[in-house]
């Protein structure tokens, strides 16, 4: 897995747009006016910011130690730090894309998402 993949799955959701917010190496994936991938780098590695279900986010982060981590500059209880290693496999770190894409989607104001 890595950015360029991650970029052309997120792109391929609804309402969905690739901006630079904070830095211009550091592509963020948006649905609609808010942002649920942020794609950066943990030490020499890819990462991607996500957000997930508290309880889940806490599961992953027991089953991959060393590559799903609290979210970096993020609110550790809703968001993940996926580091793009290898030791996640491909469909699970779409899995945690897709939900992080649904549970932004969700809280986004209701014309927002009826636009969508």
């Amino acid at each position: 897995m890595n950015h360029a993949r991650l970029i052309e799955a997120g792109l391929a959701k609804p309402g969905t747009a690739l901006r630079y917010p904070f830095d211009p190496d550091l592509p963020v994936l948006f649905v609609g006016s808010k942002l649920f991938a942020l794609l950066g780098h943990t030490g020499e590695r890819e990462s991607v910011n996500l957000k997930a279900d508290p309880e889940e986010a806490w599961l992953l982060r027991q089953q991959y130690a060393d590559s799903v981590l609290p979210g970096y500059h993020m609110n550790k209880k809703h968001w993940n730090t996926v580091v793009l290693d290898g030791k996640v496999p491909d469909d699970e770190v779409m899995a945690m894309l897709e939900q992080s894409y649904l549970l932004v989607r969700s809280k986004l104001p209701k014309r927002e998402r009826d636009e969508l």
